[in-house]
């Protein structure tokens, strides 16, 4: 009995172990508390994602040449769905086991193919704002009108869809209006990146207080798009980095169970602890537990560049 409740404290250890360095892991990706940050993203996921519908994001896709193959999905689907009954396999002995396992990691295949087409669409979409912001200011440095420059960036044909329709709206937006305020408050919504919103905070200042050197401060704002635009480059090449240790931390610990087959034996691992009810649970929670935090790893890897 004592024996028992040995093996049983030493799986308990483990699945707390994997726990703690997997939160730890994730608050060091990311700042401020874990059900904070959970209730936060909650409340702004409309606004934060208002522009990457799936189906901009498919359309998008299609042109580019990106949309997934069935190629790719059948290697995608083997090697992850292979991934998943080996440890169905290796923690149970259990064929059934590694049936249902490779199933449900199957059922992911889609979710994660939508996460790699989406980051390539943010991508563009980054790489989209950084040619409106500068070609604004460029074009402002010439009609010294906001609204003027939107026209002259919109009828130049360098920005695509969707943000040359928001262009459009913007523009309509501020002759009904007789304003700037509402369409830089709808652009921002659509496409809340720091550059946009300080360069839109400046064209405020301009046209309702004035300036004695516009260009200077415009100058100023094109140094600070750049400095920004590098900090965001930087931190996707930290993040491929960060990505791959991820990968590879994430995977070796599906296999640590695996180190007390062979520490106990194979014969004591089958018909001792594989018999009782709670350490198949507890098994079965290192997986789900672990797969949860490889699956919110790879939704923090493929966030939108750039957004707040």
């Amino acid at each position: 009995m004592t024996e028992t409740f040995l093996e049983l404290a030493i799986l308990l250890g483990l699945a707390l172990l994997i726990i703690f360095v997997k939160s730890k892991d994730n608050s060091n990706a990311k700042t401020g508390n874990g059900i904070d940050s959970l209730n936060k993203n909650i409340n702004n996921l409309q606004q934060k994602y208002a522009a990457y519908s799936f189906a901009e994001v498919k359309k998008k896709m299609q042109e580019f040449g990106y949309n997934y193959t069935s190629k790719q999905y059948i290697v995608q689907c083997t090697l992850i769905g292979g991934f998943a009954a080996i440890i169905g396999y290796l923690y149970f002995i259990s064929i059934i086991w590694a049936i249902i396992y490779c199933g449900i990691a199957i059922t992911f295949v889609p979710f994660l193919a939508y996460l790699q087409s989406k980051k390539k669409y943010s991508d563009f979409i980054f790489e989209q704002i950084q040619t409106y912001t500068t070609n604004v200011i460029m074009e402002f440095n010439t009609t010294q009108s906001f609204v003027k420059s939107l026209e002259g960036v919109y009828e130049s044909g360098i920005i695509e869809d969707p943000i040359k329709s928001d262009i459009k709206v913007m523009i309509d937006m501020s002759y009904q209006n007789g304003t700037i305020d509402e369409s830089i408050a709808y652009f921002n919504n659509r496409y809340p990146f720091y550059m946009v919103k300080n360069m839109h905070q400046l064209f405020l200042q301009i046209t309702k207080e004035g300036a004695k050197d516009s260009g200077q401060a415009l100058e100023n704002m094109s140094m600070d798009i750049d400095s920004l635009v590098e900090g965001v480059y930087r931190d996707q090449m930290d993040r491929k980095a960060s990505h791959r240790k991820f990968l590879t931390f994430g995977g070796a610990l599906f296999f640590l169970p695996v180190a007390f087959q062979f520490m106990l034996g194979m014969d004591s691992y089958q018909t001792k602890l594989l018999n009782l009810w709670y350490v198949q649970v507890i098994l079965h929670a290192i997986i789900i537990i672990n797969g949860f935090f490889m699956l919110k790893g790879e939704t923090f890897f493929n966030e939108d560049v750039g957004v707040e």
